[in-house]
């Protein structure tokens, strides 16, 4: 059997899992032909590990080559992990050019870019699959199957927080993703995972946004509060091996600087945030972000008609001065150890219907990074996807979705006004039924 021919656009950190999906558990069926990147360091970073895994050798382009190299190389489907402002066109030329693609969350960040990627699927017929792997986290999935089999009714409304620590949250404003421009801001790039979820686990889609939040704790304008201990906030990327193979000698090609101070001047994105999001269903979410707790985790409760679910997960109960500069950044997708502190790691969820007592429900152990979830995805990527009664392959249109409420967060941020997302301009969320003007309809019905 052929295997199918693949392209890395963008060879940054989150290349890692493809490449090795690649050259390991799916290499019988699949190869990686081509590397598309501006910096050589990293292209020749990625392909040394293709060429000492595999034996073969993927040719490098450069961006303004896609084109070429798709049809050059005969890739038949591109797997895009460039900055986030750089995913529409990259999508666009490369379904022009004849292939399908796999994009890393999100789809893109504004509702422009979204139509442009509407516009090309059309007039190419070709395929995008948007990798959301927190759909495939086992915790997430029970929650999802709790719901669907109807065990709390009707949903009426989600309570849903997220806690990113001063290790992980930090993170996001040493790199681009502190600039709005280039990330669309936390409500985009990271909480398109937290929107899809709730999208599925409620099988509806959003309707109008209100969003409230601010630069509260990062910046130069707060840096005065942080002086006597800023430098827990510093990273030192020579600490870790792939970190600095990725973006130390690199910076000299480009310039660009993976370990910028968190507390320095030009950050555009908000540290905390706040969102109340109707849905075509009637049920209505409200949902925080903090990118500078104590502890990172997150809590979610679905209030029905018949009862309520809850799910609280930690995934690192403290971070603590003395683990060094560089811990595990992001404890959801690399398992972080046990901090020791009383707020143990781990994960509940509990149902309770009316007039019974609450009781837990199991979640299968999965491992992996991100609870299990790449994993479960990475199969459905290469060789699926196959029947999932849960839903979990995600296609561009959950993508739209997902971002559809971090766009109206980051309009209703600069207006202070609700946002109806029908008024963004993207015909899947436009060519919808409006269910905010007072439409009833019942959670657990299908999105169309």
């Amino acid at each position: 059997m052929s295997r199918r021919r693949y392209a890395l656009i963008g060879a940054g950190h989150r290349a890692h899992m493809y490449v090795d999906a690649l050259t390991g558990p799916y290499a019988e069926t699949a190869e990686l032909v081509a590397i598309c990147e501006p910096n050589p360091v990293r292209a020749a970073y990625h392909a040394d590990r293709v060429h000492a895994a595999t034996g073969a050798s993927p040719a490098v382009y450069g961006p303004d080559d896609v084109e070429t190299m798709i049809r050059t190389e005969r890739v038949d489907r591109v797997i895009i992990c460039a900055r986030d402002d750089l995913h529409a066109p990259l999508i666009v030329r490369s379904l022009d050019a004849g292939a399908d693609a796999v994009v890393e969350k999100p789809l893109t960040i504004d509702a422009p870019s979204a139509a442009a990627i509407e516009d090309a699927i059309d007039r190419t017929g070709r395929d995008v699959v948007i990798t959301f792997n927190y759909r495939y986290s086992p915790r997430n999935s029970a929650l999802r199957e709790l719901i669907q089999r109807g065990e709390i009714g009707r949903v009426t409304s989600v309570d849903f927080s997220w806690m990113l620590d001063t290790k992980h949250g930090a993170d996001y404003f040493r790199r681009w993703h502190r600039e709005k421009e280039h990330s669309g801001g936390l409500l985009v790039h990271k909480a398109s995972h937290h929107f899809d979820l709730v999208n599925w686990w409620i099988r509806s889609e959003p309707r109008r946004v209100f969003a409230s939040g601010g630069l509260r704790f990062y910046g130069a304008e707060n840096a005065a509060a942080h002086r006597a201990d800023s430098d827990l906030f510093g990273l030192d990327i020579r600490q870790d091996a792939v970190l600095g193979a990725l973006y130390g000698e690199a910076a000299a090609h480009d310039g660009y600087r993976r370990d910028r101070d968190v507390f320095s001047e030009g950050i555009t994105i908000e540290d905390n945030l706040a969102l109340v999001v109707d849905y075509a269903s009637g049920a209505t979410l409200s949902y925080s972000l903090n990118a500078h707790a104590p502890w990172e985790g997150y809590r979610v409760a679905v209030n029905g008609t018949e009862g309520r679910a809850e799910l609280e997960v930690v995934e690192r109960g403290a971070v603590l001065p003395d683990e060094g500069l560089h811990p595990v950044l992001d404890p959801s997708a690399t398992d972080a150890g046990s901090s020791g502190s009383l707020r143990a790691e781990g994960e509940r969820l509990l149902v309770q219907r009316h007039w019974e007592a609450a009781r837990e429900v199991e979640i299968p152990d999965a491992g992996g990074g991100h609870g299990g979830g790449d994993r479960l995805l990475l199969a459905d990527v290469f060789e699926g996807p196959g029947d999932d009664p849960l839903g979990r392959p995600a296609d561009w249109r959950d993508g739209v979705r997902s971002i559809a409420v971090g766009i109206a967060g980051n309009r209703s941020l600069e207006t202070g006004q609700a946002v109806r997302v029908a008024e963004l301009g993207i015909r899947l969320l436009a060519d919808a039924p409006d269910a905010t003007a007072g439409r009833t309809a019942t959670a657990g019905t299908p999105a169309p």
